[in-house]
């Protein structure tokens, strides 16, 4: 437990010098929540990173990796340093309020407990090169208001021990159109990590708009899908919300002109939507985690190849019907 001792004397920064942040601070106000495990001490570890809109709470941009075998404490600090990252990258002058639940590394950062293993020594002094530890603060929160990193880095857990590469949660590449705190800023997620990749066709959808009865219930079930593929949450409304970019973006709508009745997607209309979901272990690492989120697999005599032979699938049903198909490959 040395590695926890007090020591006043080496204080990395002036953890009470708040009012030099604002000095400082010539941008946005940003608040980043990371979160890192492993299954094993050391074991399997990842890391969840997102940054969030304090006045709003909405998040701006989320990150998540597996980062093979580690320890949890270092897979805490990987998630910290992403974070930080995210923040410059979204607003390099930003204020930046770091919540994680990792005593650990809140106490070592604030500079009131020593740093003696060596890995993590490496970890601390890469988040600090990344923004000005003037302008960054730290406080620890228990687990539970922690929920939205905590799922990011088991996520990257389990995709890296299922074989998948672990993708950031957010936006699929730089330019998506998410809201930025800063002009031109970036999203932390490489452009290899798009979900539709290749050359552009010549005829491209704008936006798809889809009516549903409840509103709530259509968000924790397609929302989470479709932010999962890499359609960030984009504006929300009294009876909507939108997921993507001005690219491409897709609509939940349910408003006072929507006919009484459930949907039926064998009825003369649209019977289902299609996503590239990656890779196969990519596909039914996303299944698996749908069913979490009141989605059912579709055709489960013949998954994953319900829609023949050569071609390797993932078709879902939610609580209203809406189908959605995840294609390997």
């Amino acid at each position: 437990m040395g590695e926890l001792r007090h020591v006043a004397d080496e204080q990395l920064f002036d953890p009470r010098a708040d009012d030099a942040v604002h000095r400082l601070h010539d941008g946005a106000r940003l608040v980043v929540e990371a979160d890192g495990g492993s299954r094993g001490n050391p074991g399997h570890a990842g890391y969840g990173a997102l940054v969030r809109d304090p006045e709003s709470g909405r998040i701006l941009v989320e990150k998540a990796a597996y980062i093979g075998k580690a320890s949890n404490n270092v897979a805490e600090y990987s998630g910290l340093v992403a974070g930080l990252e995210l923040a410059r990258e979204l607003d390099p002058a930003a204020a930046v309020h770091v919540k994680m639940d990792s005593k650990l590394v809140v106490e070592q950062m604030s500079g009131r407990w020593q740093i003696k293993h060596a890995d993590m020594r490496v970890l601390a002094a890469k988040a600090r090169k990344v923004m000005d530890p003037r302008r960054v603060t730290y406080e620890w929160i228990p687990r539970e208001r922690n929920k939205d990193a905590d799922r990011l880095s088991n996520e990257a857990m389990d995709a890296g021990m299922a074989g998948a590469a672990g993708k950031p949660r957010g936006p699929a590449a730089a330019g998506r159109g998410v809201p930025t705190a800063g002009e031109g800023a970036g999203t932390g997620v490489d452009a290899d990590d798009a979900v539709i990749s290749g050359k552009r066709p010549v005829a491209r959808l704008h936006h798809v708009e889809i009516w549903i009865g409840d509103l709530v219930a259509a968000e924790a079930s397609l929302g989470w899908l479709l932010e999962r593929l890499g359609l960030a949450r984009k504006d929300s409304w009294a009876t909507g919300v939108s997921y993507g970019s001005e690219e491409f973006y897709v609509v939940l709508e349910s408003g006072p002109d929507l006919a009484a009745g459930a949907h039926e997607r064998r009825r003369p209309g649209v019977n289902h939507l299609a996503f590239h979901g990656g890779s196969r272990a990519d596909v039914d690492l996303l299944a698996r985690r749908a069913a979490s989120h009141g989605w059912r697999l579709l055709f489960a005599d013949r998954h994953p190849f319900a829609g023949g032979a050569e071609h390797y699938a993932a078709y879902l049903e939610n609580s209203e019907g809406f189908e959605v198909e995840l294609v390997a490959g």
